[in-house]
Formats: C-alpha cells, sequence, structure tokens
C-alpha cells in the first residue's frame, strides 16, 4: 500500500481503492502526515475521515475512528454519516420544516418524522473539490445549489483540515450565502480510541468529561422539547469524569428518548464564539484520550446507539455504542426555537468555526 510520495501508509489504505467517477466529479484518497509520522486519511466524498492512527501508551499505533477502506463501501455505508461533513445544516430539524423571511420551507423527511444533517443527499453524500496543501493540510470546497435539498440561498463552503505535529485534527469552516439562509456546519467522525478491530470494543468504559451545565431534552423523535436543563442529578452530568456506561442505560425519559446518548450539551462559555475546551475522553486500557476544542455553542454527543456490527475497514465490525460522536455545532431545530443561538446567515456575513480533535496519551 503506497501514498502519493510512495512511501508506506500505516493506515495501510491505498489510493486507488478511492478513486471512481461521482456525477461526473473525481473521488480520492489524501493523507496527512505530521512531523511524528501519524496520519489523518481524508477522501473528498463527503469529506469522510477513513483513517486517524495515533498512538496507545506504549506505542502500539492505531486507526481511532471508523471507516471504510475503499470508496463503493463509503458510499455504500449503512451509516450513511459515518465519519463525514454534514450539512447543511446538522442535527434534526422537527418534520422538515421552518420559516424564514415569513416563508415556509419543506425539507426531505429522512429521520422518522424529521429532517437530519441536511437531508439523504447532504454534504456527506457529494464530491468536494479537494486541494492538498503540504503533508499536513487538506482543503475541500463545495458549492451548494439555491434550492439543494430544500434550502434557500446558494452557499460557498471551504472546509480544511489540519493535523499539527500535536496530533491535533483541527477543522476549520468558512462559508458564505448570496441569499439569506441557515447553516449548521459539523463533522460527524465516530471515534474508537480503542482501535478499530473485528468486533471494535464497546465504549462503556471511557471516562467522558463533558464542560457543560446544561443539556437540551428532546421527545420521542430526538427533536428539542425547548427546555435548556440543568445537568445535575441526571445521567448527563459529565463535569467530572466518569464512564460513558455508568449511566448510557439509566430508568430516565431522556436516555430512553435517546437510545442512550444523541443529546446537545450546551458548552459553557465566557463569550460567543469563543474556542473553548468542550470535552474529553480517556480510554483507560489503551490511555488513548482525545480533547475536543470548539468555538461552537454545543456539542451533540451521540453513543452510536444504532449500529448492527456492520462491516468496516480491514475486517473490522462496528457493533452497537462502539464508537462516540463529539458533533460540535449550533443546537438542533434551532430555527424552530427563536431563543437558541442563531443559524442564519446573511450575503454580507462569513460563516466561521473551528473545532479540534487533540490526541494524546496518559500512561
Amino acid at each position: 500500500m503506497t501514498n502519493t510520495t510512495g512511501s508506506a501508509n500505516l493506515c495501510g489504505l491505498n489510493r486507488k481503492d478511492f478513486q471512481t467517477i461521482v456525477n461526473g466529479k473525481k473521488t480520492d484518497l489524501y493523507i496527512l502526515k505530521n512531523r511524528k509520522g501519524y496520519e489523518v486519511a481524508i477522501t473528498n466524498y463527503g469529506g469522510a475521515i477513513v483513517a486517524i492512527m495515533v498512538p496507545d501508551k506504549d506505542g502500539n499505533i492505531a486507526n481511532v475512528i471508523q471507516g471504510h477502506d475503499n470508496i463503493q463501501d463509503v458510499i455504500n455505508s449503512p451509516e450513511p454519516f459515518l465519519s463525514t461533513l454534514i450539512g447543511r445544516y446538522g442535527n434534526r430539524i422537527c418534520r422538515g420544516q421552518f420559516t424564514l423571511n415569513k416563508k415556509d420551507y419543506q425539507l426531505a423527511v429522512n429521520n422518522g418524522p424529521n429532517a437530519l444533517h441536511g437531508g439523504p443527499t447532504g454534504y456527506h453524500a457529494r464530491v468536494w473539490d479537494a486541494r492538498q496543501m503540504g503533508p499536513r493540510s487538506l482543503a475541500l470546497n463545495y458549492v451548494s445549489a439555491y434550492g439543494e435539498e430544500g434550502f434557500t440561498g446558494e452557499c460557498r463552503i471551504t472546509v480544511e483540515f489540519t493535523f499539527t505535529d500535536d496530533n491535533e485534527l483541527v477543522i476549520e469552516y468558512l462559508a458564505t450565502t448570496n441569499k439569506k439562509t441557515i447553516i449548521n456546519l459539523t463533522h460527524h467522525g465516530f471515534f474508537s480510541l480503542a482501535g478499530i478491530a473485528n468486533p471494535t470494543p464497546a465504549i462503556n468504559n471511557l471516562v467522558c468529561e463533558i464542560n457543560a451545565d446544561y443539556y437540551l431534552p428532546i421527545d420521542d423523535t430526538s427533536i428539542p422539547t425547548g427546555e435548556i436543563r440543568f445537568v445535575k442529578g441526571t445521567p448527563f452530568d459529565f463535569r467530572t469524569p466518569k464512564e460513558i456506561g455508568k449511566d448510557i442505560d439509566a430508568d430516565d425519559e431522556q436516555i430512553k428518548n435517546g437510545a442512550g446518548y444523541d443529546h446537545c450539551f450546551v458548552l459553557n462559555k465566557k463569550e460567543e464564539g469563543e474556542l473553548s475546551y468542550a470535552a474529553k475522553i480517556t480510554e483507560p486500557v489503551s490511555g488513548r484520550t482525545m480533547e475536543v476544542y470548539t468555538t461552537e455553542p454545543g456539542v451533540q454527543v451521540y453513543s452510536d446507539n444504532w449500529a448492527d456490527g456492520y462491516a468496516g475497514q480491514h475486517g473490522a465490525t462496528f457493533p452497537r455504542r462502539s464508537a462516540i460522536c463529539f458533533e460540535c455545532q449550533h443546537f438542533p431545530d434551532t430555527p424552530n426555537h427563536p431563543y437558541f443561538p442563531s443559524v442564519i446567515l446573511t450575503p454580507d456575513k462569513h460563516y466561521k468555526q473551528k473545532t479540534i480533535y487533540k490526541f494524546g496519551v496518559e500512561k
């Protein structure tokens, strides 16, 4: 297996296996390598991250994100949002309906009665224009047409991935529009810090901390009720580190509504848009850690409640709750909750956000 430079990849992925034509556009594989020699592998189909190769406490290197090893499996994945970019609107919109400028909009309904993650042909299912800018950085560009998936306004979007020498995966987003629209971008990484395997281990023993005093309760279709609830005394209190599995099956209405964790946490912020600490997970066996930093007001924490053991990369399988997602974003269903932080973008403004996933080890 070789990459563009001809040297062997840690991830064992073959660029040719990711090359095809989709709707007239070429797909490919891009490998970011930092000075320590660790890797992140990304395809421009949906911006899917297919490998993050980082060490454990003993120096053993494994892939800590769920993905596939060829483009057809990425396109046809049982989990269409597996470690992909998400847009134009991350998370759910109630019944796929919202009103903007006194005009009603109807989006595709693809998650029970609701719209999810920009619809079935959202940004996760698009071929982005890619430009690798040196060994550690990749820029993806996409023009989201007016009316695409029912959204108003043409959006021009750039997402830049950088893998630093401190094993930080930095994702920076920039978007503009020619007409007033709504936008809520994120990346839906399915992280498995133990390393993907057959089967990939459950996340129950991950120790998790989330920098949030409040979370958003949901109804039985996973739409926010509108309440902003204090985490104290609930299964959603991760202000001090605890195992994910401790309360994941608690006798709690909110846990039942999400089939586990699938909720937006309201991040503690000193000021709007500041880049600040959001969360940390520690995998006790390997010693691997991941810290999350973001400019976004919320993070959707999803405990992979619906996977069924489907096949992934190099013979790995992905059972239920074998990954955890930290989708940094604005709140779900914001267009229907006027007091949530606004997701409206106008032609005179730039949409910007930055999220960092920093990988480390604790011995």
